[in-house]
C-alpha cells in the first residue's frame, strides 16, 4: 500500500488556481520532498490531502483511505505540521501538547518529554510568550509525539535556528529508519537534497518533475568554469553564462565533444567541470519555464 496517492487532484478558489491535475505517489517508507517556491501550490496540495479543503476535481488517498470521506480514520495515523501555527492564548505548552494527545486518545507523556528535551522546548511557557521558533517546536512535538506512521510537514523549518534544524532532521531520519513515511514540503532545495530520497517539483499548481533526488539532480547538466579566453556562447546547451575578467562560468547540457572542441580552440589557463547541486538545476529550469528537468 502506498502512503499517498493523488489522481488528477485539482483545487480552484473561485477563478484562482490552486493545484491542477496533480498525479503523485508517495510510497510507504519514503522520505519524500515536495519542492516549489511560495505560491506554487504546496500548501494547497497538503491541505487537500489533510481533508481541510475539498478538491474541485480528482481524488486523494492517505494510507489507503479517501482523504475527503475518511479523514477521521486516517488522522490518528498521521502527524501534520502546517506552515503557520497558532495556539489558544493562556495555555501553557504542556497543555497544548496534552490536548493534542487527548484528541488522539493517546498517552504521549514519555514521547512528549523526550521530544521537548531534544528540541529544548520549555513546557511551562505560555502560548503568547512563545517566539516563532518555539511555536514551531511546539507544533513539531504535537506532530511527532503520537509516533505516526505518516508525517506531512509543510515548511517545517521556518523559524528554527540552524542547530534546531539539525536536531529536527535528525529526528525525522530516525523516524524514517523506524518505518515512518515523511512527506516534507520546502522551498529550500538544500533541505531536500540532503535529507530526502525522492522528490517532486511543483510550478504554477502542476507537477513538473518527479523521481529520486539523484535522478532530479543527475540531469547531465555540468557547471563549467574556465580561466582564459574561449568562445562558448554559441554552443547549444550553454545557459546561465556569466563572463568574468578571468574567463567565464556557465551551466552546460549539450554535447560533451562539442564542448571539448570549443575549449581546445580557446586560450585557456584552467578549466573545471563539476556537478551542479539540485538548487542550481531546479532554479535554472524553473526560471526558463521548462516542463521538467
Amino acid at each position: 500500500m502506498d502512503a499517498i496517492i493523488t489522481e488528477g487532484l485539482t483545487k480552484y478558489y473561485g477563478k484562482n488556481r490552486g493545484i491542477r491535475q496533480v498525479d503523485l505517489t508517495v510510497r510507504q517508507g519514503d522520505f519524500f520532498g515536495f519542492i516549489g517556491p511560495n505560491g506554487a501550490g504546496k500548501s494547497t496540495l497538503i491541505r487537500t490531502l489533510m481533508g481541510l479543503v475539498r478538491p474541485t476535481a480528482g481524488r486523494a488517498r492517505i494510507l489507503g483511505l479517501d482523504a475527503a470521506r475518511d479523514r477521521e480514520r486516517f488522522l490518528a495515523r498521521v502527524g501534520y505540521l502546517p506552515s503557520e501555527v497558532s495556539f489558544y492564548p493562556g495555555m501553557r505548552v504542556r497543555d497544548i501538547l496534552k490536548l493534542s494527545a487527548d484528541l488522539r486518545r493517546r498517552d504521549c507523556a514519555g514521547a512528549r518529554d523526550r521530544l521537548c528535551q531534544r528540541l529544548r522546548l520549555d513546557p511551562s511557557r505560555r502560548a503568547e510568550e512563545l517566539s516563532l521558533g518555539n511555536r514551531k517546536k511546539t507544533a513539531i512535538v504535537c506532530a511527532l509525539q503520537h509516533e505516526p506512521e505518516l508525517l506531512i510537514l509543510d515548511e517545517p523549518t521556518a523559524g528554527l535556528d540552524p542547530l534546531m534544524q539539525r536536531a529536527f532532521f535528525d529526528l525525522l531520519r530516525e523516524r524514517n529508519r523506524q518505518g515512518a513515511t515523511v512527506f516534507l514540503s520546502s522551498h529550500v532545495l538544500s533541505e531536500i537534497q540532503h535529507n530526502c530520497t525522492r522528490a517532486a517539483m511543483i510550478r504554477d499548481g502542476q507537477i513538473i518533475a518527479d523521481g529520486t533526488v539523484a535522478e532530479l539532480a543527475g540531469t547531465g547538466v555540468k557547471r563549467v568554469s574556465v580561466r582564459g579566453t574561449v568562445d562558448c556562447g554559441a554552443l547549444a546547451g550553454v545557459r546561465d553564462l556569466h563572463r568574468t575578467p578571468e574567463g567565464a562560468d556557465f551551466l552546460y547540457s549539450g554535447d560533451i565533444s562539442a564542448l571539448l572542441r570549443a575549449l581546445s580552440a580557446g586560450d585557456l589557463r584552467d578549466v573545471t567541470v563539476t556537478e551542479p547541486d539540485l538548487e542550481e538545476v531546479f532554479l535554472q529550469d524553473y526560471q526558463r519555464g521548462g516542463g521538467g528537468l
